[in-house]
């Protein structure tokens, strides 16, 4: 894909203005070589500006891409990123704490696709991390879609890490060099399995089995596709996962253990979650749905249309939709039909 030579001027703080404008921005200037500047990263937030987890992210995409970069420190509100050729091999990429290893890998996983070549890479940080969708999603979810649209990835988690302790690890193998062929997911289909998996580390294992018994009550789920399952890490972790896999694709629903919160409740939000996404009756979920758009946005590059019908689309995705216009020919369009699902289209621009 051919490269742009002026720079192109992100606002972090426009629309939704957390990470994933940040990460998104260094993915595609890496695919599309654009030199890239961000201004009032994270503005909005309560800590504004680059947290660990963020310059895990710049640094890594800086290591793939060859980049030059200026404002890669912690709390900085401005970046220069000026791309390089993209290379591939073996790396480790470490956030140093339970920051989200798995937005880290979203961050590199575009360039290295885009560019003929194998890459092996190591993950460590957090995991199953409240803020961002837990390695389960990663697996169960996103990377079956992605090996539906013809790209060679696989990911296995080596250890988890849940915050605030982190050390967790996971390892992804990908072959790069195959565009992504067009996005079209229309229906979800008749539901195939359906699994629950609690997790706890360095916690009672009475915890997930409270959990599961209000999976099994609120969902009315078998036992046997009911888990307890004790990990090793590091400090203290529990989270219940809720996966569906359907005809048209899959949704991971999860909640996450906290100090004082009861057991009941963590499985009760878990359960709240999932029924949103079963009873919208679509194949896509809030979380696939932003993670989808890149693949449309390079599919549109080489003039290919997709469309996804899922729930409704949050300022998330749409703040997301915007950053991917910037960098790439696309235009996407996002349709309601009712107030719990709408369809999302990418074109050529």
């Amino acid at each position: 894909m051919s490269g742009e030579t002026e720079t192109i001027v992100i606002d972090g703080s426009q629309g939704e203005g957390g990470g994933q404008v940040l990460r998104t921005s260094l993915a595609l200037a890496a695919v599309t070589g654009a030199p890239l500047r961000i201004v009032n990263i994270r503005s909005k937030r309560r800590q504004p500006g680059l947290m660990r987890q963020h310059l895990a992210a710049v640094r890594a995409a800086a290591e793939v891409s060859g980049a030059t970069v200026r404002g890669d420190e912690l709390r900085s509100l401005e970046l220069e990123f000026i791309p390089g050729p993209i290379t591939h091999g073996e790396r480790a990429f470490r956030v140093g704490t339970a920051g989200s290893a798995t937005l880290v890998f979203q961050t590199v996983v575009w360039p290295l696709l885009a560019t003929p070549g194998r890459s092996l890479i190591t993950f460590e940080g957090g995991t199953h991390n409240p803020m961002a969708p837990p390695f389960e999603f990663l697996q169960r979810v996103f990377l079956p879609h992605m090996r539906r649209l013809g790209l060679d990835i696989s990911a296995t988690l080596e250890q988890a890490g849940f915050f605030p302790a982190g050390g967790g690890r996971f390892v992804v193998e990908l072959e790069g060099g195959y565009p992504p062929a067009p996005v079209e997911l229309d229906e979800r289909g008749e539901i195939l399995s359906c699994e629950a998996l609690a997790f706890v580390a360095n916690l009672p294992s009475h915890i997930a089995n409270r959990e599961l018994v209000v999976v099994r009550r609120e969902l009315n789920w078998a036992a046997e596709d009911c888990h307890a399952i004790e990990l090793e890490g590091r400090g203290p972790g529990n989270a219940l996962c809720l996966l569906v896999k359907a005809e048209g694709g899959a949704e991971v629903a999860t909640g996450f253990g906290e100090k004082g919160l009861l057991a009941e409740l963590v499985a009760e939000r878990a359960c709240a979650q999932l029924r949103k996404w079963l009873d919208a009756d679509v194949p896509v979920g809030e979380h696939l749905a932003d993670q989808l758009l890149i693949p449309m946005g390079l599919a549109a590059a080489e003039g290919n249309e997709s469309v996804f019908l899922s729930t409704t689309p949050t300022l998330h995705a749409k703040t997301n939709a915007q950053i991917i216009a910037r960098f790439l020919p696309v235009e996407f369009e996002f349709e309601p039909i009712d107030a719990r699902r709408g369809w999302v289209r990418a074109r050529p621009r």
